[in-house]
């Protein structure tokens, strides 16, 4: 089966509110593809959609060329973990595993590898009720890894997770596509993103807003975009500087207490307006927006809800 996740046209309306509007991207093998935006976006419906737990008004949404509800053992062709709190507290993280694995014709055997490679041998046999969330998240990665399928889609895998549970996921994950899977994995923490990113090389990011995709593009593209010809500024003397550089037509953000972020102005100018005021400086460099920044600069108009300037 072909690791491909294809999304095309998907609307959906839930009442009055438009979920989803048109919705359109493909995850292709070998990838990480960050899957972002505000609250009421559309990520996690488009998810469900995906998945078949909810149907589209309009559109596709294919994996690996086929509908969801078309796959026999669906687990061997994608696995999911959309809710890390999906299980029975009762019943111990083994049999949960085991309870999913014999329903899809999967083996003891097969169980134990997942519990292997998801940390949690030595708190497997614990109910589990009683484990943290982000044991909670490893044991729902182990569950979508059953079928040692060839897509995962992930929402929030990074939720409650330690830093080194952090940074175990973002190897596994790394590791995973490494081997020619196609992750979908949405996330609100853009500093894990980025770093998935820069890992191993440049990866798909999907940044969607209102139910529509804003950007579909690498993290590096995007940070490049953000970053324009803005220009940091280190200053003692940052009023002066401001005054200098605002008169020549710059646009000045302040950016902490002796940073200024410059744009509409060259490096050579503000060193030579600067310069020939008399106002002291210690760096001028080029701006390198974070993801964060970027992100909230494409999705300004899109946030649903906002606090008040």
């Amino acid at each position: 089966m072909e690791a491909t996740i294809e999304v095309a046209g998907l609307s959906k309306r839930f009442g009055s509110t438009l979920a989803l509007d048109g919705m359109t991207f493909t995850v292709e093998p070998g990838q990480v593809t960050g899957f972002v935006g505000p609250n009421g976006a559309g990520k996690s419906t488009t998810m469900r959609v995906i998945l078949g737990l909810d149907a589209a008004d309009k559109g596709t949404a294919l994996i690996g060329g086929r509908p969801y509800w078309t796959l026999k053992q669906p687990l061997s062709h994608v696995g999911s973990l959309l809710d890390a709190g999906a299980l029975q507290p009762s019943r111990s993280a083994r049999n949960h595993l085991l309870w999913l694995a014999y329903s899809q014709g999967l083996t003891a055997k097969r169980v134990d590898e997942v519990i292997e490679a998801a940390g949690l041998r030595a708190a497997i046999r614990r109910k589990a009720g009683g484990y943290s969330l982000g044991m909670r998240q490893r044991l729902g990665l182990a569950a979508a890894m059953l079928g040692d399928p060839p897509v995962l889609l992930l929402d929030e895998p990074f939720n409650g997770l330690d830093p080194e549970g952090i940074v175990w996921m973002r190897r596994f994950l790394r590791s995973l596509a490494d081997q020619g899977r196609a992750i979908l994995v949405s996330s609100h923490l853009m500093s894990e993103l980025e770093a998935l990113s820069t890992e191993d090389g440049a990866d798909h990011l999907i940044v969607v807003g209102q139910g529509r995709v804003l950007a579909d593009t690498t993290v590096a593209d995007l940070i490049s975009a953000a970053s324009a010809d803005r220009i940091t500024l280190r200053t003692a003397a940052r009023n002066e500087a401001t005054a200098v550089l605002a008169h020549a037509g710059a646009t000045v953000a302040a950016t902490g207490s002796d940073v200024l972020t410059i744009s509409g102005i060259s490096t050579e100018r503000t060193v030579a307006l600067l310069s020939g005021n008399a106002v002291p400086f210690s760096e001028i460099s080029a701006h390198r927006a974070s993801l964060e920044e970027a992100y909230m600069e494409l999705t300004r108009d899109a946030v649903e809800f906002k606090a008040a300037p």
